[in-house]
C-alpha cells in the first residue's frame, strides 16, 4: 500500500497521502457548497491534520472565514488544529496564524459555541444576556441546595446524594430520553425515587432560571431548542457556510440533532471521526450518530476512509485490527504503516496486582536503561483506582511519576474562589458563586451569608445595594472593603478587574490555607490566562468549560524531577503518544468489550498486563 502525490498540486496539499488529499479537496472546483461528508479517520492517520487543510483548501477556494464554523472537543484538539493550519501556506488567506484567527472566529467546543450563541440570541430564545455558567461542582451544589430544601436529604432511606442526582438529570438531557428509561438502563438503584427525582429536577431548572444561571448541559441543551425554531435555524445555516466537526464518535443525541437542524440538508457540513474510538458513553455519547450519518441525507453523505497509521509499527496495527473486527456494526477500514518492526505486542498473565505492579516498573526500567525517558513511557489503565497498588511500588522505588485524569486546574479550591468572585460581580443572582465568595471573609457565617444573598434576590435588579447589607459590626470594615471591590469591578477594564480581585484575594490567603505560597503560583497563571482572552465573558466562559490543568505542584507534576513516568486512564490518554505503553488489568470486567467473550481458561482473578513497544 503506497500514497504518491499527483502532479499539479497546490504546495500545502503535497504532503498528503491519497486518502487525506481527496477529504481535503471534496466539492472542490464545483463552485458551490459540496454535500455532506464523513472522515472515517483510523487511530493515527493524521485526522487533524486532513480537517486542517480542509478548512485551509476552503480559504484558498475563497470561503469566508467568518461563515466556516469548527466544533472539537477540548481546547487542545484546537490547538493541535492551530498548530497544522498554521503550517499550511492557505493560512495567508487570513492575517495572521494562530487559533482563532482574525476573521475566523469560530472555532472551539461544543459548549464554549453555544454560550456564544446563547448570548447573541438571548433576547429572541427568553434568557437574560448575563448568565453566568456553572461547572460540575457548582451545578451539584445548587442542585444540594434545591435538594435539601424540598427535605429530599431528611428521606427515611437514603436519598440519591447531589453527584448521583446530576448525573441522573444529565443523562436524561443529553440522551433525550424519559427520565423512566434513564433509571432503569443506568441507575436501577435509584428507580424508586422516580417521583421525587422528578419534582427535584423542576425546582433544580427553576432555581437556574431565577438565578440566571445555566449548567454545562443547558448550553446544548438551549442550543438545540433555539434551532427547532425554523427562522433560527434558517439564520444560522446561512450564518456558516460550512460546519466542520471533529471526533464525531463522541457526540451525544442533543449535539447531532442541532447539526441536523442547522443543517438539515447537509450542504457544507462535513464530521470527522471513528466508530472503533467511541469510548465517551457514560456521558451520553452514542456511537450511533457517526453509523446512521450517512443514511440522514438523500443522496447518502460522501464517505472517505484514511486507513493509513503513522503512529505505530505495523504488528501493533495487526493486533488492532483483529480488536476492531469483532465489532458487530462498523466501517470496514484496515490501518497500515509503513514502519515495520520485528517486536509484537505482548499479552502477559500475571498471579495478581502486586506481581502486575512489580512486572510493570521492571519493565519501565529496563526501558529507561535501554534509552528510553520516562516521559516517554505510559502506563494506561481504564479507572483511576486501578494504579494505585502501581503508584505504591513506584513510590517504594522512588520513581517519580505523573497521573493524569486527577485534579484539574478549575477544580483547585483557590482558583475556584477568584472565579467565584468574578461570576458574582457579573450575576448577583448567581447564589451558588454568591455564598461562596462571602463565606471568604473572617467571621460571615453561612446563616449571614444567606442572609445576604436573599436581601439581593429581592432587591431590585441593579440596586443590590452590597455595603448597606447586615454584617456583624467587628466584620463591617472587611465587608465594606469587599462590597467597594465588587461594585467597582464592572466599571474597570479587562483584564485590571481580575488582577484587582487576585490582588485582593492573594491578601486572604494566608489566613485561609496553610500552603498559601504554594497557590500563588495558580493566582498569578490564572492572570496570564486572563490577559488572552478579550473580555471577562468570554474568559468566564472559556474557563468553565475547558480549564488547563493545574500548575501547582497539587496536579502531582514533581517539581525536583526532569523525567517522570507517565500515568493515565485511557479516556485522558486519547490522542496522545508514546515510545512505550503498558495497559493494566486487560481481563474482562475491567477493560470492557463490545462483544460477547470467547471461553477462556485464564481465571478472571489474574491481572493482565499488554506492553506495547
Amino acid at each position: 500500500m503506497t500514497d504518491s502525490p499527483s502532479a499539479a498540486l497546490p504546495d500545502y496539499l503535497s504532503g498528503l497521502n491519497d486518502a487525506q488529499r481527496e477529504a481535503a479537496t471534496y466539492g472542490s472546483g464545483s463552485g458551490v457548497v459540496a454535500g455532506p461528508l464523513l472522515i472515517i479517520a483510523g487511530a493515527g492517520s493524521g485526522k487533524t491534520n486532513t480537517l486542517a487543510h480542509r478548512v485551509a483548501h476552503l480559504l484558498a477556494e475563497g470561503a469566508d472565514p467568518s461563515r466556516i464554523l469548527l466544533l472539537t472537543f477540548s481546547r487542545r484538539a484546537a490547538d493541535e488544529m492551530s498548530g497544522a493550519y498554521s503550517a499550511s501556506p492557505a493560512r495567508s488567506r487570513v492575517s495572521m496564524p494562530g487559533w482563532p484567527v482574525p476573521g475566523f472566529s469560530w472555532a472551539g467546543t461544543f459548549h464554549s459555541v453555544g454560550a456564544r450563541l446563547l448570548r447573541e440570541y438571548a433576547g429572541r430564545i427568553g434568557i437574560d444576556p448575563a448568565f453566568t455558567i456553572h461547572d460540575r461542582e457548582d451545578s451539584g451544589d445548587l442542585m444540594n441546595l434545591v435538594r435539601h430544601e424540598l427535605g429530599l436529604s431528611g428521606k427515611g432511606k437514603r436519598f440519591p446524594l447531589k453527584g448521583t442526582c446530576l448525573a441522573i438529570y444529565s443523562a436524561a438531557v443529553n440522551t433525550r430520553k424519559p427520565l423512566a428509561e434513564v433509571l432503569l438502563t443506568s441507575f436501577p438503584w435509584c428507580a424508586e425515587w422516580q417521583t421525587d427525582l422528578k419534582g427535584l429536577f423542576l425546582a433544580y431548572v427553576n432555581a437556574k432560571q431565577a438565578q440566571q444561571v445555566l449548567d454545562y448541559d443547558d448550553l446544548l441543551l438551549y442550543w438545540a431548542q433555539m434551532v427547532s425554531e425554523p427562522e433560527i435555524a434558517r439564520e444560522l445555516s446561512e450564518r456558516f457556510s460550512h460546519v466542520l466537526v471533529d471526533e464525531y464518535q463522541d457526540t451525544n443525541h442533543l449535539q447531532a440533532a442541532l447539526l441536523l437542524a442547522m443543517k438539515p440538508d447537509g450542504m457544507g457540513l462535513t464530521v470527522v471521526g471513528d466508530d472503533a474510538q467511541s469510548i465517551y458513553s457514560f456521558r451520553g455519547a452514542t456511537v450511533r450518530n457517526i453509523l446512521d450519518f450517512p443514511e440522514h441525507f438523500d443522496p447518502p453523505a460522501r464517505r472517505v476512509t484514511l486507513e493509513r497509521n503513522y503512529r505505530s509499527s505495523q504488528p501493533i496495527l495487526a493486533a488492532a485490527n483483529e480488536v476492531i473486527a469483532q465489532a458487530r456494526e462498523r466501517y470496514s477500514k484496515e490501518l497500515w504503516s509503513e514502519r515495520v518492526s520485528s517486536e509484537r505486542p505482548q499479552l502477559v498473565s500475571v498471579r495478581d496486582e502486586v506481581d502486575q505492579a512489580a512486572y510493570v516498573v521492571e519493565q519501565v526500567l529496563a526501558q529507561r536503561e535501554n534509552g528510553i525517558q520516562l516521559k516517554s513511557q505510559a502506563v494506561l489503565f481504564r479507572a483511576s483506582s486501578h494504579s494505585v497498588r502501581l503508584e505504591i511500588e513506584l513510590t517504594r522505588r522512588n520513581i517519580p511519576f505523573v497521573k493524569f485524569g486527577g485534579l484539574k486546574f478549575l477544580e483547585a479550591r483557590h482558583v475556584k474562589d477568584v472565579l467565584a468572585i468574578l461570576r458574582w460581580a457579573q450575576n448577583p443572582r448567581d447564589r451558588v458563586s454568591g455564598f461562596r465568595a462571602i463565606l471568604l471573609l473572617p467571621g460571615i457565617g453561612p446563616k449571614t451569608a444567606s442572609r445576604i444573598l436573599e436581601n439581593i434576590q429581592a432587591a431590585v435588579p441593579g440596586c443590590a445595594l452590597l455595603p448597606e447589607q447586615p454584617v456583624q459590626e467587628r466584620v463591617q470594615p472587611a465587608w465594606l472593603e469587599f462590597a467597594t471591590l465588587l461594585e467597582g469591578l464592572p466599571q474597570r477594564t479587562w483584564p485590571a478587574s481580575l488582577e484587582q480581585v487576585a490582588q485582593w484575594y492573594e491578601a486572604q490567603m494566608d489566613r485561609i490555607f496553610d500552603d498559601a505560597a504554594m497557590r500563588v503560583a495558580d493566582i498569578q497563571q490564572l492572570a496570564r490566562i486572563a490577559a488572552t482572552y478579550p473580555s471577562q465573558e468570554r474568559f468566564l466562559t472559556e474557563l468553565t468549560l475547558d480549564p488547563p490543568e493545574a500548575t501547582s505542584d497539587e496536579a502531582g507534576v514533581p517539581l525536583l524531577d526532569e523525567d517522570y513516568l507517565i500515568l493515565s486512564t485511557i479516556h485522558s490518554a486519547k490522542g496522545k503518544e508514546w515510545t512505550a505503553v503498558s495497559i493494566l488489568n486487560v481481563v474482562d470486567g475491567c477493560i470492557p468489550r463490545t462483544c460477547p467473550p470467547a471461553p477462556s481458561r485464564r481465571s478472571k482473578k489474574n491481572a493482565a498486563c499488554s506492553t506495547w513497544p
